[in-house]
């Protein structure tokens, strides 16, 4: 059946959610269904050591390679083709997660005095709002990016947006427009990446033939995924922790207030154990991971418990060091829910149960952790079964595309505007 016919033949729109991780390619294919979306295949492709570096396409010839065999996979997995149906060419639709410590997200808040405060609010008005938080949001970050890598100058570019909060005269309001008032609040999310890392993933996608719906940032696209019974007086931490990276997501009263990333990931924990036991790295990647399921016999636990706790005691100061250049206005909130394949580790839940460590930070009493299944991502009908927490943020992504594409007519801002 040939690939037009396939896709037109179908009732319901398709697209790729592709989380491009240090340690694989994740891809899953995504049905949409009214304004509910079905996770209906997945692939995945190992990363090789040379094409990744902390979240960071090095090299995008073997990226856009391992891409097209996660792809070809989830293809495979469909039900019509594992039912013995043509195998069809991918959907062309997709969006894209994007991480590394390179990748900024504040948020920042604008206050304006009307001078006609009972003509009514018109979306031209709270564009020029929203264009403004992002000017005062891109100059920080490029400071902030120049310092850390050493440059005078750094070319950033938006990669998401999204309005926090809005107050009209002390009135919180959903959507502002066609309202009355003298004094407007705005808070916005805005993250910015450099140049080459978001150049190089539209490279790939441009390669793959792929159309984009968004390029996201992927510690937001988790929080925001994740199922809250009121997300509205939500607060929580959610760290995602991954082969290259460990991506950090502040949430406050429903709205993201940043996104902050340290190199520091699953790959660390391998490095050490090759190094230790003189292995292969894959080698060593599948001595961990039968640690993390409790499959080795106790007198190699011992070691290797040692190795991973004195690493894990590591990374949790490089978590300490993200949540102090979080915004010290408020509290951080109690609770953390960690996933990624590197939330595996026992010793991760280990570290984050000291009694100690949140004390010199500004968390108003001891955080309760949780780690994130893949259920709990309610926005996607998963008809795979995905059990893994690596699998969250694959389908975080396709949470976000579906919002993203239900919501393209009513928009008000776009999540991937340009800074120019």
């Amino acid at each position: 059946m040939a690939f037009w016919n396939f896709w037109k033949s179908q009732k319901d729109e398709y697209f790729l959610a592709l989380d491009i991780g240090t340690e694989f390619v994740k891809c899953l294919i995504v049905k949409l269904e009214g304004e509910k979306a079905r996770a209906v295949s997945y692939g995945k492709q190992r990363q090789g050591l040379g094409e990744m570096a902390g979240g960071v396409v090095t090299d995008i010839t073997g990226v856009i390679r391992n891409c097209r065999h996660a792809i070809a996979r989830a293809v495979r997995d469909l039900p019509a083709v594992r039912q013995g149906a043509k195998m069809p060419l991918p959907p062309t639709l997709a969006v894209v997660g994007i991480a590394g410590e390179r990748v900024k997200g504040i948020t920042h808040t604008i206050h304006l005095t009307r001078k006609y405060p009972k003509f009514k609010i018109t979306r031209k008005e709270l564009q020029g709002l929203v264009k403004k938080v992002q000017w005062k949001t891109y100059d920080v970050i490029r400071k902030q990016l120049a310092q850390e890598i050493g440059y005078p100058e750094v070319e950033v570019r938006l990669v998401n947006s999204a309005i926090v909060d809005i107050v009209v005269d002390g009135h919180r309001l959903q959507n502002p427009l066609g309202f009355q008032g003298r004094e407007i609040s705005v808070s916005m999310f805005n993250s910015y990446a450099p140049l080459v890392c978001v150049g190089a993933l539209q490279t790939v996608a441009d390669e793959l033939g792929l159309s984009l719906i968004s390029i996201a940032t992927e510690p937001y696209a988790v929080a925001r995924a994740y199922n809250q019974d009121d997300p509205n007086d939500f607060s929580g931490i959610f760290i995602d922790i991954g082969g290259g990276t460990t991506d950090v997501a502040l949430v406050i009263n429903g709205g993201v207030v940043g996104t902050k990333m340290f190199a520091l990931g699953g790959r660390a924990f391998t490095k050490r154990v090759s190094k230790a036991y003189d292995l292969p790295f894959q080698k060593a990647e599948e001595l961990k991971i039968a640690h993390s399921k409790g499959e080795l016999a106790e007198s190699k636990e011992k070691k290797l418990k040692a190795i991973f706790l004195s690493d894990a005691e590591v990374w949790l100061q490089g978590l300490e060091m993200t949540l102090e250049d979080f915004p010290k206005e408020s509290v951080l909130p109690n609770r953390i829910y960690i996933c990624g394949g590197g939330s595996a580790l026992p010793e991760i839940m280990e570290v984050l149960a000291a009694e100690n460590w949140w004390e010199k930070l500004h968390f108003a009493k001891a955080p309760i952790v949780k780690r994130i299944a893949p259920k709990e991502v309610s926005a996607v009908v998963d008809d795979i079964g995905l059990s893994d927490p690596q699998d969250i943020t694959p389908l975080a992504l396709a949470s976000l595309g579906r919002t993203l594409l239900a919501e393209k007519k009513n928009l008000i801002v776009s999540d991937n505007l340009t800074s120019e």
